[in-house]
């Protein structure tokens, strides 16, 4: 007891210096936790026996940072990914692996060998990648979403490799790096032994034929699916009715580790299966409770697992052939950066972002930890050839910062030297509406101010939406509506009306917030994504917010009514007065938001829209009962039903 407090401390503690100076010094998290962990066991040997056993705990911060990563993704953005996944991450891992088997094999090994270590290297670290994007902010860009399709299909991919590696046996020839370290080829394969209560229930799955495994291994991914999209959300109501808070944090982690557990029972990557299940759930209600609930658990473990990477450096090898281990270190990035690089023309990704692909996936991954020592187990690699494999993984990832650092001034270098811009247009007519942004929102506001006889100013900041409109006979001017210079330029200080209708939510809103700086009287029209981001330009400054899809909605309700024996006249009364409360409604809403949190989490939000939503019946069923009343009619059954 007292020794694992002693290591708690230890661990805790350097983390807690180290890290923070780290990102001070604009170095990122990342290389933070690794200098920790190279500080308590290869410099001061206060750590390092125990990693073993602590790796394989601090790796479930892999697993959940996928299924965090899963939440925060559409099931359409998966599908709509699936070209980067099979065409960039198939070719990634192809490449390489063969690349790196080829090297191997002109080096001595054997092909069974030299295949083996190409598998294990071809990876990338997911935990240190994807830390890294968030922590920049890049993982929207085309890079960063290159970037995580990749290392997603590697994931796939290691399912494969573990199951090819048994058959790579050893070759009876030792390769070079056993003759330079001395070390002997193992006669034996270790064994591997399942203990603990899993173990009749894992025995039990090993002993199935083939194609008993394969309906297992189906029937439970259809089971993950199925049950995130039919049984959270009752399990979740009938936990949050117990009112123990604790009680969502043990559900959250309850879905994450039984989730791990039946992926690995079927020997498919438990990080692959909780990805798949957050997809399941990012149309869930309770999504963001689990991502708050998941979140602090997620950034210890993987915090956890970076220092461990540290404390495993062995130094020794590097000493003792330190050009040997900086050689194969170098290599390694710098095929994968080549591959990655020519990849990258191929799928047509621009400057900053192909450096990003090919800068940021250049390192080994923490997968192949768990690869080399399958493989060393199974008899694929010699001993030696794991050892030094480890090395170079460990050591790469080490120069994964500074790779990102070197991305940061290619990125620099690139936007100095980049071609300038086209100029934005010289504005020469003047409006009594400023309309920002001519795409498909823009145009048909346009479209009915101009056919009204009112004259107005089109701003956009695509070109080629300027041209095609220009064919119409549409004046437009090409620039950047959030420009203030070009907003005066189009007429700001003289014109009535403002309407912002670009489909970027951040650039709407700076929009909003600068006009109504410059002009507090001016009448802006603004378009919303959703209902925070209503919110958010009521606090603003806006006047009239339009969510993309709201008008369109209620027109398509008030058809269903009509369709369901409600007259003309009572479907129209209905939606107007829908359209009316509702947008009332909306108002006090967003006196009671608090920016950056989810509003079910909010519990002031949560009882008063409830409230308004009973309001809102009410009002319903009181204009369609004083309709009634004075017509002098009396509804239809189905109408009457459905009152």
């Amino acid at each position: 007891m007292e020794s694992a407090l002693f290591l708690a401390s230890l661990y805790l503690g350097a983390a807690v210096v180290i890290v923070p100076l780290a990102v001070r010094a604009g170095l990122g998290s990342v290389i933070g936790y690794l200098g920790a962990g190279i500080l308590l066991g290869p410099v001061l040997g206060l750590a390092g026996a125990e990693t073993h056993d602590l790796q394989h705990v601090a790796e479930f911060g892999v697993v959940m940072m996928l299924f965090l990563i899963g939440l925060e993704l559409q099931p359409r953005t998966v599908w709509d990914m699936r070209a980067k996944l099979l065409g960039l991450g198939g070719s990634q891992v192809l490449l390489t692996m063969t690349a790196i088997a080829a090297a191997m094999a002109w080096l001595g090994y054997a092909w069974q060998v030299a295949l083996t270590l190409g598998m294990i290297l071809s990876l990338s670290s997911t935990a240190i990648v994807i830390q890294t994007l968030d922590e920049r902010n890049l993982m929207r860009t085309p890079g960063g979403r290159a970037s995580f399709a990749t290392l997603l299909f590697q994931d796939v991919a290691m399912v494969l490799m573990l199951a090819v590696i048994p058959i790579l046996t050893l070759a009876a020839a030792d390769g070079p790096l056993l003759s330079m370290f001395g070390v002997n080829n193992p006669t034996n394969a270790e064994v591997q032994t399942v203990e603990g209560a899993a173990e009749p229930l894992i025995s039990l799955v090993q002993s199935l034929p083939g194609w008993a495994a394969t309906l297992l291994t189906l029937s439970v991914v259809a089971g993950i699916i199925l049950a995130g999209n039919f049984l959270t959300r009752p399990v979740f109501r009938f936990v949050h009715a117990s009112r123990l808070p604790e009680m969502s944090t043990f559900i959250s982690l309850l879905i994450v580790i039984c989730i791990a557990f039946l992926m690995v029972l079927v020997g498919l990557s438990p990080a692959l299966g909780t990805f798949v299940a957050g997809v399941v759930l990012a149309n869930s209600e309770f999504r963001h409770q689990i991502e708050a609930d998941i979140a602090p658990f997620k950034g210890l473990l993987l915090g956890l697992f970076f220092m461990t990477v540290g404390v495993n450096v062995n130094f020794r090898l590097l000493a003792d052939a330190p050009f040997t281990v900086l050689g194969f270190t170098l290599g390694l990035i710098a095929v994968k950066v080549t591959i990655l690089f020519i990849i990258s023309l191929f799928f047509h990704l621009k400057g900053r972002d192909r450096w990003l692909l090919a800068l940021g996936l250049a390192q080994g991954s923490e997968f192949g930890f768990v690869l080399t020592a399958f493989a060393r187990s199974e008899g694929a690699i010699p001993l030696a050839a794991g050892q030094m494999v480890q090395l170079v993984i460990s050591l790469s990832m080490l120069f994964t910062p500074l790779l990102f650092l070197l991305h940061d001034r290619v990125d620099r270098w690139a936007t100095r030297h980049a071609p300038k811009e086209a100029a934005a247009d010289e504005i020469t007519e003047k409006g009594r509406v400023i309309i920002a942004g001519i795409g498909r929102f823009g145009q048909t506001v346009n479209r009915l101010l101009r056919t009204s006889g009112v004259q107005t100013v089109v701003l956009d900041a695509d070109i080629a939406a300027i041209e095609a409109v220009r064919r119409f006979g549409v004046k437009g001017y090409f620039g950047d509506p959030s420009r203030p210079e070009l907003l005066a330029a189009a007429g700001l200080a003289d014109a009535e009306v403002l309407v912002v209708a670009i489909d970027d939510a951040e650039r709407v809103t700076r929009i909003v917030r600068y006009a109504r700086q410059q002009r507090p009287d001016l009448h802006i029209v603004a378009r919303a994504r959703d209902r925070v981001h209503v919110f958010e330009l009521f606090k603003a400054g806006a006047n009239d917010i339009v969510r993309e899809t709201y008008d369109s909605s209620i027109r398509a309700g008030r058809y269903a009514l009509e369709n369901l024996g409600f007259s003309d006249y009572e479907a129209s009364s209905l939606s107007q007065t829908f359209y009316k409360v509702e947008r009332s409604a909306l108002r006090e809403l967003a006196e009671l938001w608090v920016p950056g949190q989810p509003v079910h989490l909010n519990e002031a939000y949560v009882a008063r829209a409830m409230q308004l939503d009973r309001d809102l019946q009410d009002a319903l069923l009181g204009d369609l009962a004083e309709g009634h009343r004075e017509a002098g009619t009396e509804p239809n059954p189905k109408a009457a039903a459905a009152e």
